[in-house]
């Protein structure tokens, strides 16, 4: 009886040690894959502003959490099932997948650098002052479809430094990387968005009243260079995405031959590589962007005029 009560112990502890190093693998994996995808990390947190700029104070953490509810859905409940069966049963797929998400980041770049020129900036503070719940509902379902395409490359990133382990290794080390990311990118969103109003409550209170008006004059200026940097890096991750599938899948290699030799003229590797690598992949963005941005204009316009034609048939018909 001592004898079974002892193997079983020794049973029990046997498995206590595997689960701990299982958890230890999972940490380690997950802090590896995470630094893997740190710059389309950096690019997540620098797009997610510009979504809420404008509202009142009151609703962008509202908005915000909501946004961070979707990201969790699309990590975890869209991007992570779809990643693990197609690198199990159609790997060759992934690419591609990513490629179309590239072609719409490119496009909601470009579509977002035509309204900046377009829209007259007195009539944009007012649009920004009088959101509606159904422009912030717009808003919010906006950021979560621009937020599955930089979590699914985030997503297939750490899939690809775990391909080799087993099935429910990847499984969790991609559940680990999405929540952990999730958490830090609209965390680090929800501090930026509300840094001038902790500046007003230092102010208010007499605690560091200079800091407190600095932060408070500082921060438009600071969400407007964070607006331009989300833009710039859709187009970039949208381009880096595009560049990747072109040589991969389609043997199209010359712009991807030229961030190679480009990097090589600047040593290889390091911050020079890394703003090579940016540039053509932004250039590549904004020629996809603008090509496909023409494209729904023009359908739109043609569209547009198909049904005024419609309705001056139906108004003669009336007449008649």
């Amino acid at each position: 009886m001592a004898g079974g009560l002892l193997a079983l112990l020794d049973d029990v502890a046997l498995i206590a040690r595997q689960a701990a190093a299982s958890v230890d693998d999972v940490a380690t994996l997950t802090a590896k894959t995470s630094s893997k995808a740190a710059g389309v990390v950096i690019d997540d947190t620098a797009v997610t502003p510009q979504y809420v700029s404008g509202v009142t104070p009151a609703r962008e953490l509202p908005m915000i959490w909501k946004i961070t509810k979707g990201s969790l859905r699309n990590k975890l409940l869209i991007i992570l099932p779809i990643a693990l069966l197609l690198n199990a049963f159609a790997p060759w797929a992934l690419v591609p997948i990513l490629m179309l998400g590239g072609a719409y980041l490119s496009f909601e770049g470009a579509e977002k650098i035509i309204h900046k020129l377009t829209t007259d900036s007195k009539e944009q503070e007012e649009q920004a002052v009088n959101k509606s719940e159904q422009d912030e509902d717009s808003l919010v379902s906006s950021a979560i479809r621009t937020d599955l395409i930089l979590s699914a490359e985030i997503m297939i990133i750490a899939l690809d430094e775990v391909k080799d382990q087993s099935i429910w290794m990847e499984a969790a080390v991609l559940i680990a990387v999405g929540i952990f990311i999730t958490l830090a990118v609209y965390g680090a969103v929800a501090l930026l968005v509300k840094i001038d109003d902790i500046g007003r409550g230092m102010i208010e209170r007499g605690n560091a009243p200079k800091t407190g008006r600095a932060l408070v004059k500082g921060m438009p200026y600071v969400l407007n260079i964070i607006g331009v940097v989300g833009t710039v890096a859709m187009l970039w991750v949208g381009g880096h995405l595009i560049v990747r599938g072109l040589d991969e899948v389609f043997g199209f290699t010359w712009p991807h031959d030229l961030i190679t030799r480009g990097q090589e003229l600047v040593g290889g590797e390091g911050f020079a590589a890394w703003l090579v690598d940016t540039g053509v992949s932004l250039v590549a963005g904004l020629i996809v962007g603008f090509t496909i941005a023409a494209i729904v204009g023009a359908f739109g316009k043609l569209r547009g005029n198909s049904s005024a034609e419609d309705s001056e048939e139906d108004t003669e018909k009336a007449a008649a």
